[in-house]
């Protein structure tokens, strides 16, 4: 075995690239797009490094042309999690036990793949199975991605190295043990980054996962879980195991060996796996760690000296990139009455601008919805709008689900602040903007804190720096990233770890040496070098 005290890489967030027409990169997407579109792919499970079909299938499919079939997928059942769970435990013995530099070696080496000859597979299944522009796509599936590898490993190292005090003749040390059993990381459509991260981050610290993608973004799950095995991951570390989400997971939960749930999906979700945890927690060998990222009600909040122009452009970029499919997604606005006029007038503007269609065309700033549930829920939340007397729709609200699952950019000017779309995460392009008396500045403060249950991200926009100050002390709680004169999305790895509080999660920051340690399980040793021999201590020496 080495003796080296090994360095870690020093990370550095991957550029984005441009696309540009006429670039490299940009032709060699487009190639891998065509290809793809051409392909008819069959996903399989993969329990222990085999593939395993069931034959119980579904579709995959492009949400901006729902009829294009790129493939099918089989489901696991109870048989399948528990054969999954079987090939995490046998391959806990070794993984468990590896040295952290070997486990680094196959994240290092999987960031390099993603940056270089994988880039443009998981791009383009973004791209077409999710419905991402290239720009989205770059920025999630591969750059944060491939942060995620890079970051997590520097993080580890870093955990590794702290080590509590030791005093003459006594050696402290403390060791940062995987835990005993399987992570059960389960992940949303909206980012493949996260989808790569929610599994990789344990196993990376030595843990064994069981991974449920969204059916809706089984295609980009796949290939990050071959890209790994090209990598070096052995068989059975992670385990991939899409399908329904009970059918997964309540055996998945039900056994003695879950011991951590890794977690990005609905609030209701997520407290419905919570309190089966609970109810089974006599079950398990450890207390399971449970982290989880969910939903959010992400507000921008403008002060009466917010520059106009940068307010409407952070107002159109954070509600309608990804068609609002963010958790970050600004979804709720403030807009002082002075400013009103200004703000409307550039904002109608700028939307109007907005090309919408499939994310094949690089022109196009906004593609379609996930899915035929997604497409329901905003369509129905627009017509109780445009039917509402405490509503109006100021732009948008066009709606065809004839090709592919579209919604118009939508905005929406509430004239209560309670208005069920300024409470309600809808998770699509819709943005709710409730105008305020510019003398009801404090009032509008504790509306905007008590509005939603949810505390994951939001904004200021403001000039002077005492406002600044006032604002975002007022502001404290409302959400666990927070940002000065800009959007509430676009959370970099290494530079705004993410993650809220309250109905959005557990606030455990991915991107962060603090996720990681909720992944491992401490021991503290204590070696004395000459013990005592005998019991006497030198205060019972007299009376």
């Amino acid at each position: 075995m080495a003796n080296g005290i090994f360095n870690a890489p020093v990370p550095v967030n991957e550029p984005v690239r441009a696309y540009a027409p006429g670039s490299p990169e940009k032709a060699s997407l487009k190639s891998r797009l065509s290809q793809m579109l051409g392909e008819r792919v069959e996903v399989p499970l993969i329990l222990g490094g085999e593939e395993v079909r069931t034959g119980n299938t579904a579709d995959i499919v492009c949400p901006h042309d729902h009829g294009h079939v790129l493939g099918t997928f089989h489901q696991a059942g109870e048989a399948e999690v528990q054969r999954a769970i079987e090939a995490s435990r046998r391959a806990w013995i070794t993984w468990s036990e590896m040295v952290w530099e070997d486990r680094a070696a196959i994240f290092l080496k999987a960031a390099d793949l993603l940056a270089g000859p994988w880039r443009d597979t998981i791009n383009a299944a973004t791209m077409l199975n999710q419905s991402k522009t290239v720009f989205q796509a770059e920025i999630d599936s591969a750059c944060e991605l491939i942060d995620f590898f890079r970051f997590n490993v520097h993080y580890m190292r870093q955990m590794y190295t702290e080590q509590p005090l030791s005093v003459d003749g006594i050696w402290n040390r403390v060791e940062y043990r995987p835990l005993e059993g399987y992570v059960f990381a389960v992940t949303p459509f909206n980012f493949t980054s996260i989808g790569g991260n929610l599994p990789t981050a344990p196993a990376m610290m030595g843990n064994v996962a069981l991974w449920k993608p969204a059916s809706t973004a089984v295609l980009s799950a796949y290939y990050i879980m071959k890209m790994l095995e090209e990598a070096g991951l052995p068989p059975g570390v992670i385990n991939l195991v899409p399908g329904r989400g009970a059918a997964v997971g309540d055996p998945a939960l039900a056994s003695e060996h879950f011991a951590g749930l890794h977690f990005t999906g609905s609030t209701a979700t997520f407290q419905g796996m919570w309190k089966t945890i609970g109810e089974n927690i006599q079950n398990y060998r450890s207390y399971p760690r449970i982290v989880g990222e969910t939903g959010g009600k992400d507000f921008v909040f403008a002060h009466p000296s917010a520059d106009p122009d940068a307010l409407v452009t952070a107002l159109v970029r954070g509600a309608f990139e990804y068609q609002g499919q963010k958790c970050s997604a600004a979804s709720r606005a403030y807009v002082p009455s002075s400013l009103w006029s200004e703000v409307r007038e550039k904002l109608t503007s700028q939307i109007g601008t907005i090309a919408m269609g499939p994310p094949t065309d690089f022109r196009n700033f906004m593609a379609a919805v996930i899915d035929a549930k997604a497409f329901r829920t905003h369509k129905d939340a627009i017509e109780r709008a445009r039917a509402s007397s405490d509503a109006e729709i100021l732009c948008g609200g066009a709606c065809d689900d004839s090709v592919g699952y579209y919604v118009e950019p939508t905005v929406i000017v509430a004239s209560d602040p309670a208005y069920e779309t300024m409470k309600v995460e809808l998770f699509g392009p819709i943005l709710t903007i409730y105008v305020y008396d510019d003398a009801a500045l404090e009032a509008t403060l504790d509306l905007c804190d008590t509005t939603s249950d949810y505390a994951l991200t939001g904004g200021i926009f403001a000039r002077d720096r005492g406002v600044i100050a006032h604002l975002a002390q007022r502001l404290r709680h409302t959400a666990g990233n927070f940002y000065i004169n800009d959007k509430p999305t676009g959370a970099v790895v290494g530079q705004q770890p993410f993650g809220g509080a309250r109905a959005s999660g557990t606030n455990d920051k991915a991107g962060s040496i603090f996720n990681l340690l909720r992944w491992v399980n401490q021991r503290a040793m204590k070696e004395t070098f000459v013990p005592p021999t005998d019991y006497r201590y030198p205060f019972m020496g007299e009376e």
